[in-house]
């Protein structure tokens, strides 16, 4: 943390800056924010995240290797399978994020769905 003149705040170095925009960015995709948003609801195995998400095994595979490898979600070996989920305690601001944001749209979304009578 850099403090700065004058005001007695800190902020953030450079590279955090750097390290938490990269982290936001992979959150850009709909792909991977739909993957946070399901391993927010419970843990998974690559398989059923394909089947709720809708995309290709490999696909989804190599967007849930990015977001392990920012942070955003771990993994844990059960016999064959590799199960991943979204560590609540260090990631627990940015999924109440992720969770606020999509639910928020959804909401908005739920009247212009509903048919007009």
């Amino acid at each position: 943390m850099v403090t700065t003149p004058g005001t007695g705040h800190q902020d953030p170095s450079a590279e955090v800056l750097a390290a938490a925009a990269a982290a936001f960015g992979l959150l850009g995709a709909p792909a991977r924010l739909h993957l946070v948003w399901a391993l927010a609801q419970g843990e998974s195995d690559v398989t059923g995240l394909a089947e709720r998400v809708g995309g290709a095994l490999p696909a989804v595979s190599q967007h849930l290797t990015k977001l392990k490898l920012a942070g955003l979600v771990r993994s844990r070996r059960e016999g064959r399978r590799q199960v991943y989920f979204v560590d609540a305690v260090e990631q627990a601001a940015v999924v109440e994020v992720v969770r606020l944001l999509v639910g928020r749209l959804a909401a908005l979304e739920e009247p212009a769905a509903a048919p007009a009578r």
